[in-house]
């Protein structure tokens, strides 16, 4: 298979789905993508504590907002 065809298919899977499960599937992606990003800041900051990594990670939310 090639990448062409899964993405078709994968499209073709997500235009059967309602709008709750590809909203509960964004939701999903987004949290993984927090949970990733958090571990990028423990190891950037390890003296971090779990208040400070919130905090690093909302503002680089922000960051990312507003570019």
């Amino acid at each position: 298979m090639t990448a062409a065809t899964a993405l078709d298919k994968q499209i073709e899977r997500y235009r059967l789905m309602t709008g709750e499960q590809r909203l509960a599937i964004a939701l999903d992606l987004h949290e993984l993508a927090c949970d990733i990003a958090r571990e990028g800041i423990r190891r950037q900051h390890p003296e971090a504590d779990a208040i400070e990594v919130e905090r690093l990670l909302r503002h680089r939310l922000e960051l990312a907002r507003a570019a």
